[in-house]
């Protein structure tokens, strides 16, 4: 952990106020607290998680980059997706986890250059300080179109339209699991003695019980007979899903997160799981450096996210790698509207289109799933490359 940069002195008294609710949480539970718990409160305490603080996350200066901060193509792509949902349901959309709102922003001028835009476009953000971003992003790149975005608190009552959420699903807290041969363990989050007087966060394992041990032996994971295979199991997606289900009367919604279908989630070679921290563009594996400071991220098994929009009464319309979905969106037309390919504007949004779409960078590691109700045709971005199949 040499390697990363050093936090400010208001940053590490933040991240102290947080240790010290989350000690307070352990103490509470009787001295264990489910990773889960654990997440949930780094990453969404008000005011001192990771996310509801007020440091910078996304693009250069922040902790990691999204397809939208990479170039506006995403958004302009993603828009003839939302503009066939539209169509077919109603003219709204709903964007869950906008970041700083330049997505929102893309596709709301893109929609208005196809003469399909959103009579209301709802943001459902959490975090205050990104909803300030969000509306000066607005404000400044689309100040004619901002009128007909309002922020949510909470899941509409019924929705028909487009459903948009980019990077949301590996964000949600997951349960940890680690399966030995003498059984399948919950792996949560205690406290220990540091040495110096103090106390000092440690993994800490009870027996799987309840719901997280149904759900685990369902997945039937490998048991080493040495050693441990660890993995993560996300509830918190399901259950979301299931609740837009209630919600959803017409129209899709579109996942798009980094993942695998569960045949490759859970493969005996990755024993190790799919947790990490981001920190200044450096990925680690340690939770518990700087609580609050670090986002915390794991794979989307799209094959549990399928399975409980099915459950719930939703159709699953298609699923597919990024770079196919873009492609059948039509982003190298997008890319096209650029000018002369000799340009300098022409060549960095192509290196853009690469990195979006390139299988050794993100055209293969992400996915893009569609869940919906009421869709008569088939979508546009799993034309070609579909991989329903794989789930």
């Amino acid at each position: 952990m040499s390697s990363l940069p050093q936090p400010s002195a208001d940053a590490l008294d933040q991240s102290s106020r947080l240790l010290r609710l989350v000690e307070a949480d352990i103490d509470a539970a009787g001295g264990w607290l489910p990773f889960s718990r654990y997440m949930e409160r780094v990453l969404y305490a008000p005011g001192l998680g990771y996310y509801s603080g007020g440091a910078r996350k996304f693009g250069p200066g922040g902790d990691f980059i999204t397809a939208p901060e990479l170039t506006p193509l995403f958004g302009q792509a993603l828009a003839a997706q939302v503009e066939q949902v539209m169509r077919a349901s109603a003219p709204q959309v709903i964007e869950v986890g906008a970041g700083t709102g330049l997505l929102a922003t893309d596709l709301l001028l893109e929609l208005e250059r196809r003469g399909c835009l959103p009579e209301h476009y709802g943001i459902l953000e959490l975090s205050g300080e990104l909803r300030e971003r969000q509306f000066d992003t607005l404000a400044q790149k689309a100040p004619h179109l901002a009128a007909r975005v309002r922020w949510l608190d909470e899941l509409p009552g019924c929705f028909s339209g487009a459903v948009v959420a980019n990077e949301v699903l590996d964000v949600m807290p997951v349960h940890l699991l680690a399966s030995r041969a003498e059984g399948l363990f919950e792996r949560g989050v205690g406290l220990a003695d540091d040495g110096a007087g103090g106390r000092r966060l440690c993994w800490a394992d009870v027996p799987a019980a309840g719901a997280v041990c149904e759900a685990a032996q369902a997945l039937a994971l490998p048991a080493p007979a040495s050693g441990e295979y660890v993995t993560e199991l996300n509830l918190a997606g399901g259950a979301w899903v299931a609740a837009w289900a209630e919600r959803l009367e017409c129209g899709a919604m579109l996942l798009i997160d980094y993942g695998y279908p569960r045949a490759e989630y859970y493969l005996p070679s990755r024993s190790g799981g799919t947790l990490l921290c981001y920190y200044r563009h450096h990925a680690h594996g340690d939770p518990f450096l700087w609580p609050g400071l670090n986002d915390i991220t794991a794979f989307v098994d799209f094959t549990a996210v399928a399975e409980a929009g099915f459950a719930a009464g939703l159709d699953v319309l298609g699923y597919t790698s990024q770079a196919h979905f873009l492609f059948n969106c039509g982003v190298l037309d997008c890319l096209a509207r650029r000018g002369p390919q000799e340009s300098a504007d022409y060549i960095r949004a192509a290196r853009a289109v690469q990195r979006l779409t390139a299988p050794q960078e993100m055209g293969e590691l992400f996915k893009v799933l569609a869940l919906g109700r009421g869709m008569a045709e088939p979508l546009q971005g799993f034309a070609r490359g579909d991989r329903l199949h794989t789930l």
